[in-house]
């Protein structure tokens, strides 16, 4: 039976993080409040788990689960290398809404979909996400909701959508508007944005010193 944690109460959050934790360890799934809207999360290096991530949204391999990781210094024992520019962008926006994608590293074992050897990872900014990463390492994360229905806002919203397929759910409040983070493909020459989100592509640009009308 599914267990609902309110975060905004201290022992609730205490209970809800050990809980979530121990379902993640489990191969079990959980649904977490994040920065943009809620997510549903497994071990991100747990291919059964993921299976069931993605069995629950109703959603196929052909899109690939995203990995959220709770410190920037997660991010090297995950892809291939860094490059410059994309660790300028981690520096700027990290924690925050910008999802990277890069070519991961190859002695990996996990099974997150058709990525065609990328991974889009992300460090949200909201403690409680952070303290249950910062747990149990990197989560295949993508939002939680049935696939073709809206991205769930609250805990309440996830869980009518995802109903006893998710053990453990953690109440952080509303997260607002549906703002989804903005996706930035490092893996070629040049970037590209993928989708323009919460984070604009002329910040983007600044950062990179690049023109907007470059990110194609």
């Amino acid at each position: 039976m599914s267990a609902v944690y309110d975060c905004s109460r201290r022992e609730s959050r205490a209970d809800g993080l050990l809980a979530a934790a121990g379902a993640v360890r489990s191969s079990r799934l959980v649904v977490m409040p994040t920065d943009t809207v809620y997510g549903i999360g497994a071990d991100a290096f747990d291919a059964g788990a993921v299976q069931s991530l993605l069995r629950a949204k109703n959603r196929g391999p052909d899109m690939p689960v995203g990995v959220l990781v709770g410190s920037w210094s997660t991010v090297d024992g995950l892809v291939l290398s860094v490059p410059p520019k994309a660790r300028a962008l981690i520096e700027a926006f990290w924690p925050g809404d910008l999802s990277i994608v890069l070519p991961h590293a190859p002695s990996l074992q996990w099974d997150l979909g058709q990525s065609k050897g990328t991974v889009m990872l992300r460090m949200p900014l909201h403690p409680v996400a952070l303290e249950l990463l910062r747990d149990v390492g990197p989560m295949a994360v993508s939002s939680a909701n049935v696939s073709g229905r809206a991205p769930a806002t609250t805990a309440e919203e996830a869980k009518e959508q995802l109903g006893e397929s998710v053990s453990v759910y953690l109440d952080g409040g509303s997260s607002g508007e549906p703002v989804p983070s903005t996706m930035v493909d490092l893996t070629g020459a040049e970037p590209v944005v993928l989708r323009e989100g919460a984070v604009s592509r002329e910040a983007i640009a600044e950062v990179l010193g690049i023109a907007a009308e470059s990110l194609a």
